[in-house]
């Protein structure tokens, strides 16, 4: 048998690509041979959790001595995560990702968030234009968008922004505009402290765009122009919120969890084949959707139930979705229902969606309560559910 000590060096850092850098690390005291041979990974994880909390600022420590010794020509990966320990300082931090883009980064993955807050930490301005960079993911106190009046991301296809706060108004707009093929971008917003009042996302390669909009978060107004969306996915539980979308005539699947003003968001996904809706609160009521809203493509609906009245929503749903084949109602997020005030099943006035008639086969109920609303809805289910399977 062939000992781990006569393999070539190639192998020996094939082996410890499998593991995490800590253990990869720890493998520098077995003989001269593996002293340095972590220097050569090209993926590199710096966790503070990989530490107790007594010793967690031992990777500051250690991040700063060894990272500029990093040999690999090219860097596929980075993670920088401190949550248990102090943040490290600016001038730190710029160093750290400045090694990073000098060795052609690919994915750089940052989160700096720590149990009491913080000044935000920068990041310098080489972030901005790296050539290699394919995938950057922030979350926490980091003032990201500090954005220089070069900016040139080419090869930039996924992008996370999660509480990051932003310079000024504009610079988020700047950064987005200046990545041509973006593909993936996920925005969360915890709060009204990060500088942005109208979010504007106008990307013409967008295929996936995720928006989570914290309640405290004070946006007059959210700008979308993504033409080659593919998915799309928004929560925003606030009262107030307002939407400028153009249309996404390539739309294939949408996740909508909003409080209010669900019209102008349905109005741009009408091209939309599998769409969950979740609108919290008992909003049907007061919800009246305009004819000419009509959803020709949409073939798997998921209806999350919070309260009474969800059937008029409903049935405006399947009204207008005649080639609606899956349907599912998920009632484990109800919490109290009301007395509802009854569509009127039995009405001679009230017509059967087209889907009921002709193209719907399997139905699937959660959660259910057995409540008034729901029993007169599946007595109505079974009467006109022509083809349904399952």
């Amino acid at each position: 048998m062939v000992r781990i000590s006569a393999l070539s060096d190639d192998l020996l850092l094939k082996i410890l690509s499998f593991l995490p850098t800590k253990v990869a690390v720890s493998t520098s005291i077995l003989s001269k041979q593996w002293q340095f041979l972590w220097l050569w990974l090209p993926k590199l994880e710096f966790d503070d959790l990989d530490f107790s909390p007594s010793s967690a600022l031992c990777c500051l420590d250690f991040i700063d001595k060894n990272l500029p010794l990093h040999r690999a020509p090219v860097i596929e990966s980075l993670l920088l995560r401190f949550c248990q320990s102090r943040l490290p300082q600016p001038d730190n931090s710029k160093r750290w990702v400045g090694i990073a883009v000098s060795r052609s980064v690919r994915e750089l993955s940052i989160f700096y968030f720590t149990p009491k807050p913080h000044d935000v930490i920068p990041l310098p301005s080489s972030l901005y234009s790296c050539n290699s960079l394919m995938t950057l993911k922030l979350e926490g106190y980091i003032n990201l968008v500090d954005v220089p009046r070069i900016v040139c991301l080419p090869t930039l296809k996924t992008l996370e922004l999660r509480g990051v706060t932003y310079s000024n108004e504009d610079s988020l707009r700047v950064l987005l505009s200046h990545c041509p093929v973006l593909e993936d971008l996920l925005i969360e917003r915890y709060d009204e402290d990060d500088n942005v009042r109208a979010l504007v996302v106008n990307v013409p390669s967008l295929q996936r765009l995720t928006l989570d909009i914290g309640c405290d978060c004070s946006s007059d107004e959210y700008v979308i122009v993504t033409p080659s969306l593919k998915y799309f996915k928004i929560i925003d539980y606030r009262d107030i919120s307002s939407y400028l979308i153009e249309p996404m005539p390539n739309l294939e699947e949408a996740d909508i969890e909003v409080m209010r003003d669900t019209e102008e968001i349905l109005e741009s996904i009408t091209s939309v084949r599998r769409l969950s809706f979740y609108q919290p609160f008992n909003t049907a009521r007061e919800s009246v959707y305009r004819a000419g809203i009509v959803f020709d493509q949409l073939e798997h609906l998921k209806l999350c139930i919070y309260k009474t009245n969800w059937s008029k929503l409903l049935v405006w749903l399947l009204g207008n979705s005649p080639n609606l084949r899956v349907l599912k109602l998920n009632g484990e997020r109800d919490s109290k229902f009301e007395e509802y005030e009854p569509v009127g099943w039995e009405n001679e006035h009230i017509s059967v969606p087209e889907c009921l008639l002709r193209s719907l086969e399997t139905f699937e109920f959660k959660g259910d309560k057995g409540t008034q609303e729901e029993r007169d809805f599946l007595s109505f289910l079974g009467k006109h559910a022509c083809f349904l399977k399952s």
